[in-house]
């Protein structure tokens, strides 16, 4: 039953690439499709009615905070003087890389991606924004239980709030320093390629500005919303009526000075739904038999919840590494657990959070990125091409590095 996933993964894949029109017109339908006949086979056959109420209420809690960040940071506008050099792109990727872990990966994501085209115009390309995935989009935020939905699942089941920032930001800076300094080297060759002369013409009549800052308001009520669980509901009502209430406050030049359309966040929901529902039989068999796995070892779990981050949603993922760390050292209480085993808990929390950059269906905001990139006329790699010619020259050597430091004993 996990190859319905398979063949939406494939799908996703490679149809842009052999028939884009018709996927274009058609993905509402694969996605539904698919999913229909693993809910199907879950209600009829397996009589697990309350598996599937579970997951739909995942997804309504999932697309409730990244369809309420999405709207809210579109009446947003952040215009940037001067033109972008290869070190004020640095230090603008490490200044969202901290605003991740305040504003959640989805909330920088969503703030930042339109004034980091803007602020690229004039040579702006794919490794722009696959390198804004890897870092304001995954990496960035793996020091806050806010910054990445596991570690706030981790959060919520015991783990201290500071913790994960105290006993891993040496990770987090490690893998930080090392795409910061990939990036740093292709962009200064793409910089020196740029004409002198169109940089000037499209920079010199710039300057700071900053629109709709009314909709600070409105982000603000949705992360509070995060931390609210009861009564059921409350907190996606919030995120909702927050949004509604920044898209009909919002002057209509900011919407047009952002280009903000709700193109993305549609196509997001379409295929999230379509991946929500088929993967529930994957994560299933992951939390039946993570436990058989072996002996806790860091590399192990590293790995194990980094490469099922990849392609399925990185938050219960983490949960079932999670659990599966405390069937096998026979560990219930969690503040044992962390001061028994630090080193496989970190593995576990930063494997689900770095992997989630792999692919674009491996985090959220990834493919909100990719789309409104797409949206702005701007070349992005096809799912193909963007593990074989990002996540694999310069993501896994990342991940190597790490486990060699860190994990490898």
């Amino acid at each position: 039953m996990s190859l319905p996933f398979v063949m939406l993964l494939a799908a996703i894949a490679l149809a842009p690439l052999f028939f884009a029109e018709w996927w274009g017109k058609h993905y509402p339908k694969v996605c539904a499709g698919l999913g229909l006949i693993v809910v199907l086979y879950y209600v009829f056959a397996l009589q697990a009615s309350p598996r599937v109420l579970h997951t739909a209420m995942e997804y309504f809690s999932f697309i409730a905070l990244i369809g309420s960040l999405f709207v809210v940071s579109g009446g947003i506008h952040i215009n940037i003087k001067g033109e972008a050099t290869p070190f004020t792109n640095l230090i603008f990727l490490a200044v969202g890389a901290l605003v991740a872990n305040v504003l959640g990966t989805t909330g920088a994501s969503m703030l930042l991606i339109r004034p980091w085209v803007r602020m690229n115009k004039y040579r702006v390309t794919a490794h722009h924004i696959v390198f804004f995935i890897f870092i304001v989009s995954n990496v960035g935020g793996c020091l806050t239980p806010v910054g990445d939905p596991p570690l706030f699942l981790g959060y919520l089941h015991g783990v201290d709030f500071w913790w994960v920032a105290q006993h891993g930001w040496f990770i987090w800076l490690t893998a930080l320093a090392v795409l910061l300094a990939m990036f740093y080297f292709i962009d200064a060759r793409n910089y020196a390629r740029a004409p002198k002369q169109l940089r000037e013409d499209m920079t010199h009549h710039e300057e700071w500005r900053f629109d709709g800052l009314v909709n600070v308001v409105f982000l603000a009520v949705i992360l509070g919303a995060v931390f609210i669980n009861k009564p059921p509901f409350l907190r996606e009502f919030l995120m909702i009526a927050a949004a509604i209430g920044s898209y009909f406050t919002t002057q209509k030049q900011v919407h047009e000075s952002n280009h903000f359309t709700l193109h993305p966040i549609k196509e997001v929901a379409i295929l999230f739904i379509g991946i929500f529902a088929t993967m529930m039989p994957a994560l299933d068999w992951l939390a039946g038999n993570a436990g058989k796995f072996g002996s806790p070892t860091p590399g192990l779990f590293f790995f194990g919840s980094g490469a099922l981050s990849s392609v399925l949603d990185n938050a219960p993922t983490y949960l079932s590494f999670f659990s599966a760390l405390m069937g096998a050292t026979g560990t219930t209480d969690v503040p044992t657990l962390l001061h028994q085993h630090p080193a496989a808990i970190l593995a576990v929390s930063t494997g689900a959070v770095f992997f989630g950059a792999n692919t674009y269906i491996g985090n959220g905001p990834n493919f909100m990125v990719k789309a409104i990139a797409d949206h702005q006329k701007v070349h992005t790699p096809s799912f193909v091409g963007y593990i074989a010619k990002f996540t694999l020259p310069f993501m896994l050597p990342m991940l190597l590095i790490i486990w060699l430091i860190y994990f490898h004993h």
